[in-house]
């Protein structure tokens, strides 16, 4: 049987249902969801959040909707957007260490920032960024072929792996002398700030919570590491030529309107929010797809051949790794990086024949959402082949691992290339096997990350 046999033959498995928390009791108390939302929010959805359209209730005074109905989803983000904000508490938890960069920037400010980056993330830019991705992923693969036999943190590997590819995207140096401070602080701000508390809940914007202290002085430390990653950056000029990374590509970046660039402080916030949101997405979609193929050996057997056939055609695409691709969209499924998005009405609406009043809370969760038993079948399974080509595509409002309207994520593209990419190198290169037989539970807490980091085997192939 031919090598191109083996990865087109349809692999018959047994169903794989992956870890993934108990839903919690219809009949929770105000308080006890509140803890539950604090420390693990996807545990804190009852059996109806997976089974019914539309979930109304009653959060803090105010009604709360949890939209599962790709129409209701379509109006709320793509047909008057413009009436759904961050809530307080979102903006509270990601200002400090975000500022008002892209995923935070509202109206406007938004506007005008989203179609000045736009060129710098538009296809024709991979081929400038893709060769970074390639360089830091065969970086990696050599570092971890010096852990053959040993157990191995795959977790903080990716963790390290996404680090390097964002810092070589965005300035063409490796970051590693900056890694240790960077991973620091994204630990740091994960552990003690990112969970919002009661005050930071109830309390109005304009009135600081205890936490917000603590992010104020966080922030500060933050934009000065940011001032001398920029400042470093800048030393390396550039001369002429075509740009090089991300970092050319803002800078030159204009408003096609107003022809103004970015200022300083708006430049530091976006290279900000393009590595903390790129960076700490990727690395958990890495890690549950790694996690996910251990659990699968046939799948991982099967990327494996598919990479190794692309990589000896000579020209290691994303045109020759459908199957990769697929196992990359099949674990955003199951584990969406970002596992909520929570809007506040900014004025009367109505939804679905449901009356929402101003300041109420609409909640779309791709976590529910990708495991909806009225959206999918067999839901909770791991299976690859949904996402195949000639298969049906998913309801484009019932898969959102980027969110979806004028607001979708505009690294998308860029994160599902690097994805893709390294997945196919490192298990092109290295048979994966988990150690730790204990399962491994999503949390929700920013991103979907893993309630642990277990313990891995590699071997080379």
């Amino acid at each position: 049987m031919s090598l191109a046999e083996t990865i087109e033959r349809p692999v018959s498995r047994k169903p794989l249902i992956p870890p993934h928390p108990p839903r919690a009791s219809e009949n929770l108390s105000a308080l006890g969801r509140l803890s539950a939302i604090r420390n693990n929010a996807i545990a804190s959805w009852g059996p109806r959040a997976y089974e019914e359209d539309i979930v109304r209730g009653r959060f803090l005074g105010r009604s709360s909707f949890i939209l599962n109905r790709p129409d209701a989803i379509k109006h709320v983000l793509v047909d008057n957007y413009e009436n759904y904000t961050r809530t307080p508490a979102g903006i509270r938890v990601l200002r400090p260490i975000l500022g008002e960069g892209l995923l935070l920037a509202e109206g406007k400010a938004w506007k005008n920032q989203r179609r000045t980056l736009a060129p710098a993330f538009a296809p024709r830019a991979m081929g400038t960024l893709v060769p970074h991705m390639l360089s830091a992923t065969d970086d990696a693969v050599k570092a971890l072929s010096r852990s053959c036999g040993v157990p191995v943190d795959l977790r903080e590997a990716m963790q390290r792996l996404a680090l390097d590819i964002a810092g070589r995207t965005m300035f063409s140096f490796e970051i590693e002398r900056h890694g240790t401070a960077l991973r620091n602080f994204v630990n740091e701000y994960g552990l003690r700030l990112a969970r919002p508390r009661f005050l930071d809940l109830v309390l109005p914007l304009g009135w600081p919570s205890p936490q917000d202290i603590s992010r104020a002085l966080f922030r500060r430390r933050w934009t000065r590491f940011m001032r001398n990653l920029i400042a470093e950056r800048r030393a390396m000029s550039s001369g002429e030529g075509a740009p090089r990374d991300l970092f050319d590509l803002m800078i030159a970046a204009r408003d096609p309107e107003t022809n103004e660039a970015f200022s300083d402080e708006q430049l530091a916030d976006q290279v900000s929010t393009m590595i903390l949101a790129g960076h700490e997405t990727t690395a958990t979609a890495l890690f549950w797809a790694l996690y996910l193929l251990c659990l699968d050996p046939a799948a991982q057997d099967q990327v494996a051949a598919e990479a190794k056939a692309a990589a000896a055609s000579g020209s290691f695409d994303l045109a020759k790794l459908p199957f990769t691709r697929a196992v990359i969209d099949e674990t955003m499924r199951l584990y969406p990086p970002a596992f909520l998005i929570v809007r506040a009405a900014a004025g009367a609406d109505t939804i679905a024949d449901m009356a929402v009043a101003k300041n109420d809370v609409v909640m779309v969760s791709p976590w529910l959402l990708h495991r909806h038993e009225k959206l999918w079948d067999a839901p909770n399974e791991f299976r690859p082949s949904r996402f195949m080509p000639g298969s049906m595509p998913p309801d484009r409002f019932a898969y959102l691992p980027f969110g979806v309207g004028p607001r979708v994520c505009i690294g998308a593209q860029f994160a599902l290339t690097e994805a893709t990419l390294a997945l196919a190198k490192i298990v092109a290169a290295f048979r994966v096997e988990l150690l730790d037989k204990e399962p491994v539970t999503p949390t929700g807490v920013v991103t979907t990350q893993p309630d642990r980091s277990p313990m891995f085997r590699i071997v080379q192939r």
